[in-house]
C-alpha cells in the first residue's frame, strides 16, 4: 500500500490568464519541483476523475452549476477577481473530482495520506457564486464526500493568509465538519473570518477563527496551532482531517503579509500530521489554496510532501516565542469558542 499519493492532472494548467496572479504558472513551478525530487513516484497526473453533478449539488446551487456548465468552452468574468478562459470548467471539474478520489482513496484505506494539487483553488467559493479565484469549493466538496461515505466528524484545518469563507458557509450549521481557520486579519474577504463567527444551531462551537495581526510569522502561526487548535481536536476526535493548504502567508507572496517561511509551514504540516497520527490514525489530505510566489510555493508545498512521505513520527519544534497580543487573542478565540459550544449544550 502507498504511504502517500500526490494527485494533479495537465487539465489544470489550461485555466487561467496571464498576468493574473492564480495563473498556471504557480502549479508547473510545484509539478517541476516534484519531478526532480525523490517524491516523483508518489505523483499521478493520470486521473482523470471528474466530479459529478450531484456530488455538487451537495455544496452548490444547481443554478450556479448550471449556469457554470453552460460556459464550458467559453471566456467570461465571474466577478472581478474571477476570470473563466476556455479550459476553466474541465479544469474546475477535475480539480473537485480529484480531492473526492483521495477522499475514496483514503477512507478505502489505500493511502495513508495525499496532496490533491488542484487549481483552480476553492475554499471562497460559496453555495451560488464564485469568489476570489474560485469556482468550485473543492474542500467541502471532498468532505461531504466523506459525510456520504459514512463518517462522521472531520476536521478541516485553513491556513490560507485568506479566510475560507466559502468553506465556513458550508459547514456553518453542521456539527459533522469542525472548521478551524487562521487568516491575516481583514484581508480577504474584509470583514469575514471573526472571532465571534462560531457556528450556529448544531453547528454551534464547531466554527473557530482566528484573524492574526500584520507580519505575525511562524511563532504566532505554531503558538496557536499549539494553545488553541490542538487542544481542540483531540477532544472532537475526528476521523479525517482535511487541510485547505494556502502557502500565501509567505513572507515574500505579494497579495499577503504575515511573514511565515518555508520552514514554517513544515513545521505546521508537522503538526497537522502528527494531530491525525494521534485522532484518526494519520488520515490527513491536503488541497492546495493559494500561494502566488511560484518559487516559494513550490519549495512550501516540497516541504509539507517530505513530511506527509516520511514515515516517522515528526519531531516537533517548540516555538512559543509570542508577544501578548497573540497570547490575548488566542485566549479571546478560545472564550468564544466556549461561550459558542455552551450555547448549544
Amino acid at each position: 500500500m502507498p504511504h502517500s499519493l500526490i494527485l494533479s492532472h495537465p487539465s489544470l494548467l489550461d485555466h487561467g490568464i496571464p498576468l493574473h496572479p492564480e495563473y498556471a504558472g504557480r502549479l508547473s513551478a510545484i509539478l517541476t519541483a516534484i519531478e526532480e525530487s525523490p517524491y516523483r513516484s508518489l505523483l499521478d497526473l493520470s486521473c482523470e476523475r471528474l466530479v459529478t453533478v450531484d456530488e455538487l449539488s451537495k455544496i452548490h446551487t444547481m443554478t450556479y452549476i448550471d449556469y457554470i456548465l453552460s460556459l464550458t468552452g467559453q471566456e467570461a468574468a465571474l466577478d472581478e477577481d474571477t476570470f473563466l478562459t476556455r479550459g476553466s470548467v474541465k479544469a474546475a471539474l477535475t480539480a473537485a473530482g480529484l480531492g473526492i478520489e483521495l477522499v475514496e482513496q483514503i477512507v478505502k484505506g489505500n493511502i495513508k495520506n495525499g496532496f490533491a494539487l488542484l487549481r483552480p483553488p476553492g475554499h471562497h467559493a460559496r453555495f451560488g457564486n464564485a469568489m476570489g479565484f474560485c469556482i468550485f469549493n473543492n474542500i467541502a466538496i471532498a468532505a461531504q464526500k466523506a459525510l456520504s461515505l459514512g463518517l462522521r466528524r472531520i476536521l478541516i484545518l485553513d491556513w490560507d493568509v485568506h479566510h475560507g469563507n466559502g468553506t465556513q458557509e458550508s459547514f456553518y450549521e453542521d456539527e459533522r465538519v469542525f472548521f478551524m481557520d487562521m487568516h491575516q486579519n481583514n484581508l480577504f474577504p474584509t470583514h469575514s473570518g471573526l472571532l465571534e463567527e462560531t457556528g450556529k444551531g448544531k453547528g454551534a462551537g464547531f466554527t473557530l477563527n482566528l484573524p492574526l495581526p500584520d507580519q505575525s510569522g511562524d511563532d504566532a502561526y505554531l503558538y496557536a496551532f499549539d494553545a488553541l487548535f490542538k487542544p481542540l481536536v483531540l477532544d472532537y476526535q475526528p476521523e479525517l482531517i482535511l487541510v485547505s493548504a494556502g502557502f500565501d502567508a509567505h513572507a515574500e507572496d505579494p497579495l499577503g503579509s504575515m511573514n511565515v517561511t518555508s520552514q514554517g509551514f513544515r513545521q505546521l504540516a508537522m503538526r497537522a500530521k502528527a494531530l491525525a497520527q494521534e485522532v484518526c490514525g494519520g488520515k490527513i489530505l491536503f488541497f492546495l489554496e493559494g500561494g502566488y510566489n511560484p518559487y516559494y510555493l513550490a519549495e512550501s508545498v516540497m516541504e509539507c510532501i517530505d513530511v506527509l512521505a516520511s514515515k516517522n513520527l515528526p519531531s516537533l519544534m517548540a516555538s512559543h516565542s509570542v508577544g501578548d497580543e497573540i497570547k490575548q487573542l488566542v485566549d479571546q478565540a478560545k472564550e468564544a469558542h466556549a461561550k459558542s459550544r455552551g450555547k448549544n449544550s
